[in-house]
């Protein structure tokens, strides 16, 4: 009975690494793909990882306590993976976001079927195609293979340094401010000359209203600029992938 229940045990701890990484992506992690869809990739995915990835489980010295905590050591790792590359990937929209605000469109909503939750027009638009590029690229392949490496580095049954993940989620999340910033700043400096323009304009002619004026024209700016530069988001799909092979703890 010990072979049986040790497969068991093995196919449980992937299937809690498996199912909290592929919860938080966010492809996978949407909410416009249905819960029976999502447990069946997380099913078949963890099924094939048990058969093939190593396991270091002991069960002849295994105790419930330790058994628990070993789910709970497996949660911890494939939520931290998981969030890395959701970190990654809101480098996108907070470049998006921050051309919104310069655009004035701060107060423009709308709603985002990949989180449920209220989002920017263009930093949608911006997140949607980036998704689409990344997968046509082969991306969803690239998230398996960060899994397949995950157990190269932590076999399931191993405790995980939480000292690394963590500097790898902190390390993900400055690297993401500065790929957003990275991102918008053709744009920004687009918006700073039009403003360094317009404060001429205001010295010229004092009795101009250069708030009406500016609105207008910061808005086609900024859609033309988005336009221009929109893409230049392709090439980000090949960072994106450098990056998380730098910035994930395997």
């Amino acid at each position: 009975m010990e072979l049986p229940m040790a497969k068991i045990l093995g196919f449980v701890v992937v299937l809690t690494r498996v199912s909290l990484f592929l919860a938080i992506v966010p492809i996978f992690g949407s909410r416009t793909i249905s819960m029976r869809i999502k447990a069946s990739i997380v099913l078949l995915t963890s099924i094939f990882f048990s058969m093939f990835m190593p396991t270091v489980i002991k069960l002849e010295t295994l105790t419930v306590l330790q058994a628990i905590l070993m789910i709970a050591a497996e949660a911890i790792y494939g939520a931290a993976l998981g969030l890395i590359v959701l970190l990654i990937f809101s480098a996108v929209k907070i470049s998006g976001k921050i051309i919104e605000r310069q655009m004035g469109f701060a107060m423009g909503a709308t709603y985002d079927p990949l989180t449920g939750e209220s989002a920017d027009a263009l930093s949608l638009l911006l997140e949607m195609i980036f998704i689409l590029l990344f997968l046509s690229a082969n991306g969803h392949h690239l998230l398996l293979l960060i899994l397949a490496k995950s157990y190269e580095a932590f076999p399931a049954g191993t405790t995980p340094d939480i000292a690394v993940l963590t500097e790898g989620i902190v390390t993900t999340g400055s690297t993401m401010l500065v790929a957003g910033l990275r991102l918008a700043g053709p744009l920004l400096a687009a918006f700073l000359l039009l403003l360094a323009i317009l404060a001429v304009f205001a010295r010229i002619m004092p009795d101009m209203n250069i708030l009406f004026i500016s609105m207008p024209l910061r808005v086609g700016l900024g859609l033309l600029m988005a336009g221009v530069f929109l893409p230049f988001v392709n090439q980000f799909v090949s960072e994106f992938a450098n990056w998380m092979g730098k910035l994930l703890p395997l």
